[in-house]
């Protein structure tokens, strides 16, 4: 794979010629555009990659290929930052913004050739913009979250181009449902994901059962609930020593130390202590047929909580109906570790109110707003003709297109082809915002 010519530096101090730099900008950008232009079709082909060390990676996946990529020039690395931005914002389409900022680029760099001023063409790009956001929003289906059937199309149209294409079938539902199970209805943007090697309908402690009581390492139809209180014996807020001089107080002392411990291990079936318990807490807790996880991390009582769905509450105010039941807790043994599993769980932290929106996919969106915006159309044709020109030889390409229209033409949502709206309006929107930038640069200036 070539690398991405760098433009000639300016002398420290000096300026070099605004159009020349300009001109060298937009090549060196739409350079980076042409190295992963061909990935953005099905019968893309795979490019290796050689590292310095010695690494070789083999991919056709775009946003790794601009990972890998070693840019010096600084346009050119405007764009590899333009495809973790989309990656960031919409988690797709990481190839799509890129192609798009280079037919842009293309575009702007004929304008500029007539003469035309860079700040005009910047301010009809972002009035075209906002026009083209508000054509694919109208072409949008709404979509809710309960619509699982249309969210696992989805995932799978964004698997279709990577290297697991032929696992979609498996891995997308896997997705959508680890996904809703853990999403925020009020920001729906923010998930607590983690990386795991399976999925669980529930909630998993990557920590040991504590048996050294002889307490429970399984329990069916248990209650849960996330009580701030200590299972140790209280202490004082002063520091002043108490001295006990009579036997029968010291026996008072050690009754109502049982007593508090005993009363705090019958209001529920599991405890996941943050700090460690007493021996005489774990004795308690045993008998009580009680399951103990120790060593819980304080961070972990938030995800617990959203899962959960439920408040941590005062002692004072748990009671049996405030508590969450779920069928089964057990330690399960996971290679030579074991973990805690927690299934069953009702009232799972999701919500199925939040409204979405799906497009559909194929090129279907930038087709679409090269027909409606006319003026804006040379600049999404470029996109169109990178799918024209991976088909076949460019020499035969008015022969191919005709056998494609002899076809039957189908509706492309009929066929399952869709995406999130936020992956096409993301990639027009962050295309634009990078080819404005582009636009206004007219000179780079080294410094140390």
């Amino acid at each position: 794979m070539g690398a991405v010519t760098a433009a000639p530096p300016a002398r420290s101090g000096g300026a070099s010629s605004s159009k020349t730099e300009s001109y060298a900008n937009i090549q060196a950008a739409r350079a980076v555009a042409d190295a992963v232009r061909n990935q953005s079709r099905a019968q893309g082909m795979d490019k290796m990659i050689a590292s310095a060390s010695g690494e070789v990676i083999i991919t056709n996946d775009g946003a790794t290929i601009l990972n890998k990529m070693e840019v010096l020039q600084p346009a050119a690395k405007m764009l590899v930052e333009l495809s973790r931005s989309q990656d960031a914002a919409a988690g797709d389409g990481t190839t799509t913004v890129v192609v798009l900022a280079g037919a842009f680029l293309a575009a702007c760099q004929s304008l500029l050739s007539r003469g035309i001023h860079p700040t005009t063409i910047s301010d009809a790009i972002h009035k075209s913009c906002a026009k083209a956001v508000d054509i694919l929003q109208s072409m949008s289906v709404p979509l809710e979250l309960s619509d699982r059937e249309s969210l696992v199309k989805s995932a799978a149209t964004s698997l279709n181009s990577k290297v697991v294409s032929q696992y979609s079938s498996l891995l997308a539902p896997l997705a959508v449902d680890s996904v809703l199970s853990v999403v925020d209805p009020a920001r729906p943007d923010l998930v607590d994901l983690r990386i795991l090697k399976s999925a669980c309908q529930g909630l998993v402690f990557d920590k040991k059962v504590s048996h050294s009581a002889g307490g429970p390492g399984r329990v069916e139809n248990a209650k849960i609930a996330v009580i701030q209180f200590q299972i140790s014996p209280p202490k004082t807020d002063i520091e002043q020593s108490i001295v006990v001089s009579d036997y029968t107080q010291m026996d008072r002392i050690l009754k109502e130390e049982r007593n508090y411990i005993l009363g705090s291990s019958r209001r529920s079936r599991l405890r996941a202590a943050m700090d460690a318990v007493t021996d005489l807490s774990l004795h308690y807790l045993a008998k009580a047929k009680i399951l103990v996880i120790k060593d819980v991390e304080r961070d972990d009582i938030e995800f617990v909580t959203k899962t959960l769905n439920c408040l941590q509450l005062p002692m004072s105010s748990i009671s049996g109906r405030k508590a969450w039941i779920c069928r089964l807790r057990g330690e399960v043994s996971v290679g030579d570790g074991k973990i805690v599993k927690i299934t069953g769980i009702k009232e799972m932290g999701r919500t199925t109110t939040v409204l979405k929106f799906l497009i559909a996919g194929g090129g279907a969106p930038e087709i679409e707003l090269s027909r409606q915006l006319g003026a804006w159309s040379k600049e999404l044709r470029g996109w169109k003709a990178t799918v024209s020109r991976n088909l076949q030889n460019p020499s035969r390409g008015d022969q191919r297109r005709n056998q494609r229209q002899e076809g039957q033409i189908t509706n492309i949502l009929e066929e399952n082809v869709v995406q999130p709206l936020l992956v096409s309006t993301s990639a027009v929107t962050l295309a634009t915002e990078c080819v404005r930038m582009i636009l206004k640069i007219d000179d780079i200036v080294t410094v140390r």
